[in-house]
């Protein structure tokens, strides 16, 4: 067994040990940066009316909870400006991906070296993916309501899915981390209130990756685009693969950036007071 995989494979069991509290990472919290008047005046809206809404208590058992909400979506659908708009909205944190982490392990990235050669880092990348989004899930908070980008279910059913059926991910791998994606599932409560799907389409992800060029995102063609899109569609639209944990709230998100925050304020109210019934 590889170091790294042995290493993990050892923290994830000790998270199901009840005398064991787990180290936690310290949320990333996003600040929106509006520079229209009028966007700027939306924003502040929002943040008042937010306030009513949010000091509502979730309740479960008598007990205070949290309200966990989901931003899924492909690469460059316009997660990061969800997540800078709602992290304005008084008692909610956000958390993002941990993609610093990816980046330097140690020294170092194997979030470069998947995009460089899949077939001999996938299982690298995605084994500690699996572990730092996990960590995000069960990261302790004061606010009752959290945001994450994306989840630990949809860095299995989407991304390491993709490897797979690509060709790019050996089948003993593939297997490895499906049954520790399993065993994670099982053992540890990973509660998500709502999914917040961001639908856009693979030409509109591939002209806004180009824009933001990021050094790891260069060697990616519209083809993968269109495997992830396919992917969310089948799992959060037709839900023809894989369970879904959570209702879905599907944003069509191919808009500009004030429409986006039009949407946003039409939907708030069902984002920000979402709940599971179990």
């Amino acid at each position: 067994m590889r170091p790294t995989v042995r290493c993990v494979y050892g923290l994830i069991r000790s998270l199901s040990q009840p005398n064991l509290s787990p180290q936690t990472t310290a949320p990333s919290i996003l600040n929106v940066s509006v520079t229209s008047a009028h966007n700027v005046g939306l924003v502040n809206r929002f943040h008042s009316n937010s306030k009513h809404l949010i000091s509502r208590k979730l309740m479960r058992n008598g007990e205070e909870r949290k309200s966990v909400i989901c931003i899924e979506g492909n690469i460059a659908s316009g997660k990061t400006t969800c997540l800078e708009y709602f992290s304005k909205t008084c008692n909610t944190e956000v958390l993002t991906e941990p993609i610093s982490k990816w980046r330097n392990v140690q020294g170092h990235n194997p979030l470069a070296l998947m995009y460089q050669d899949p077939t001999r880092w996938g299982l690298t990348l995605q084994t500690y993916v699996q572990l730092t989004m996990l960590d995000r899930h069960l990261a302790t908070s004061s606010a009752p309501v959290r945001m994450l980008e994306r989840s630990i279910y949809s860095a299995k059913y989407i991304f390491v899915e993709n490897l797979y059926k690509s060709g790019k991910m050996p089948e003993v791998d593939f297997a490895v981390l499906s049954e520790w994606f399993e065993w994670i599932i099982q053992h540890i409560h990973i509660p998500v209130d709502l999914i917040v799907y961001l639908q856009t389409s693979p030409q509109t992800c591939y002209e806004r990756l180009k824009q933001r060029c990021r050094e790891e995102e260069k060697l990616i063609p519209i083809e993968y685009l269109e495997a992830i899109h396919q992917l969310y569609e089948d799992w959060l639209i037709k839900r023809t693969s894989f369970e879904v944990p959570a209702p879905v709230l599907v944003i069509s998100a191919d808009h500009d950036l004030q429409k986006m925050l039009h949407q946003y304020e039409e939907n708030r109210e069902r984002i920000l007071t979402a709940r599971s019934t179990s």
